[in-house]
């Protein structure tokens, strides 16, 4: 029973670890990408169409 214990509390403590890199690398790779200029431009642009878009918006 020890043996099992001390099993799953390990694999639990290595998943752990392996889950928080994972974590890490996806998380650094999501803000590389939203910094990127041409994510930026693209999200000003969509931001411009819908402010065109929504009710009592007058063009200037």
């Amino acid at each position: 029973m020890f043996r099992l214990l001390l099993g799953a509390a390990l694999g639990y403590v290595l998943g752990s670890r392996a889950g928080r890199e994972r974590y890490e690398q996806i998380k650094r790779a999501a803000v590389r990408t939203a910094d990127h200029p041409a994510v930026q431009g693209a999200a000003g642009f969509v931001q411009a169409k819908v402010t065109e878009l929504l009710p009592g918006h007058k063009a200037s």
